[in-house]
């Protein structure tokens, strides 16, 4: 390139046919932060920022077709570093078709209108302000000893109102604790259970109850979300299956009676809908037979003395998620000495460092106490290493 070109104060390049750059002087480089062998074989969209890359499409190049020229074009450029670089374009097209251009950096005059016009305006605001502020001033100070008065009023009614909702928070979560159910131990069955709300109160809930001298029903329930709205959904839910498992109900009526239920809760109120996820075992320890189903709930965890794994999967999605659901039932036997582990995803999301799995078999020969500890414990770990996310709840059951 022509040295004195080279130097020119204003940037000069030119391009192809295909708008690609041909060549570049050491002024322009310098302003996009660019090394020649940068930008050399690039197309012009290379160095033109996203809104300039379309209009520069829709404007430069027909004009180019049609009259071969292009004066005094409003474009901005985009540096190496990002930077926009506002600039006037004027280019010709020579009888080879290459399109010579030179640009001119119009920053500094950008930057002086903006300058005045913000002058301007401060003025004008200003003035407006001074006309205004006596009349300002008489009503702010008037004003403010109502303001006082309304703050003092308000903020008493707030400490009163938090001090009657954490009382009625408490009660509520008294009356949730209360309402889950105690362990049982006998000759044929062991179940104990673990229950950690993340907050006051809880959308986790669980159930375990002996219908008669050989079966049982085991449920564990884990309501969308957390507070008060979820944590009254699983007390209605729980009075309702306490009720059905207590009759014996069976395990596909009983998971549509809850979908039945959820539904009708808040039928036409989709704003207010909730889905929740279940798991439901009804044990027979005399056909030494488990029939289950899995309403989109974490798999389950069975083990047997004989150190056979199976993991109780979903075979239906939550119930309240579609009406008319059906429920499928899978039934499995079980052999003497086995443990099932049923838990919510709060403690699996906590349990990261060793699977449920290798715990159930590791641990699968102590007694069911020291295994709920040892449970516990990798639990309360990994809570204090990242804090707890969810609620925690499970439940250990003994085949004997």
């Amino acid at each position: 390139m022509d040295q004195q070109l080279n130097l020119l104060p204003s940037g000069f390049f030119s391009l192809s046919t295909n708008y690609e750059i041909l060549a570049v002087n050491h002024t322009l480089l310098q302003l996009l932060e660019y090394e020649k062998e940068q930008l050399i074989g690039q197309t012009i969209h290379t160095i033109l920022s996203k809104s300039t890359s379309k209009f520069f499409q829709l404007m430069f190049y027909p004009l180019m077709t049609s009259k071969q020229k292009v004066d005094e074009m409003y474009l901005e450029l985009k540096s190496k570093k990002g930077h926009d670089i506002p600039i006037l374009i004027y280019a010709t097209s020579d009888k080879n078709k290459v399109i010579t251009c030179v640009i001119v950096p119009i920053t500094k005059r950008n930057e002086y209108e903006d300058q005045l016009l913000e002058a301007k305006k401060v003025a004008e605001e200003r003035l407006i302000e001074v006309n205004k502020v006596n009349h300002q001033l008489k009503t702010a100070l008037r004003n403010l000893e109502e303001k006082q008065e309304e703050l003092l009023k308000v903020n008493s009614q707030i400490s009163k109102y938090k001090m009657e909702t954490q009382k009625e928070l408490q009660l509520a979560k008294n009356i949730q604790e209360t309402s889950l159910t105690e362990k049982i131990d006998n000759n044929h069955i062991q179940i104990e259970s673990y229950y950690n709300a993340s907050s006051e109160l809880s959308g986790d809930i669980y159930g375990f109850y002996q219908i008669n001298e050989h079966q049982y029903g085991v449920i564990l329930l884990d309501v969308m979300g957390h507070g008060i709205s979820s944590s009254l959904i699983t007390m209605s839910l729980g009075t309702l299956f306490q009720r059905l498992i207590s009759k014996g109900v069976p395990t596909d009526l009983l998971m549509k009676e809850l979908d039945e239920h959820l539904h009708g809760l808040f039928y036409n109120n989709e704003e207010a809908w909730h889905y929740c996820t279940a798991i439901y075992l009804f044990i027979d320890t005399n056909k030494q037979t488990i029939e289950y189903v899995n309403a989109g709930h974490p798999p389950g965890l069975y083990h047997g003395s004989n150190d056979a794994q199976k993991e109780l999967f979903a075979s239906s999605p939550p119930i309240g998620s579609f009406e008319g659901m059906y429920y499928q039932t899978n039934t499995f036997n079980f052999v003497k000495g086995s443990r099932i582990l049923l838990y919510t995803d709060g403690v699996s999301e906590s349990h990261r460092r060793v699977s449920l799995n290798e715990m159930l078999k590791k641990h699968i020969s102590i007694p069911i106490d020291d295994f709920k500890q040892h449970l516990l414990a990798a639990i309360q770990t990994d809570n204090n290493q990242e804090g707890p996310h969810d609620d925690q709840c499970f439940i250990i059951i003994d085949l004997k």
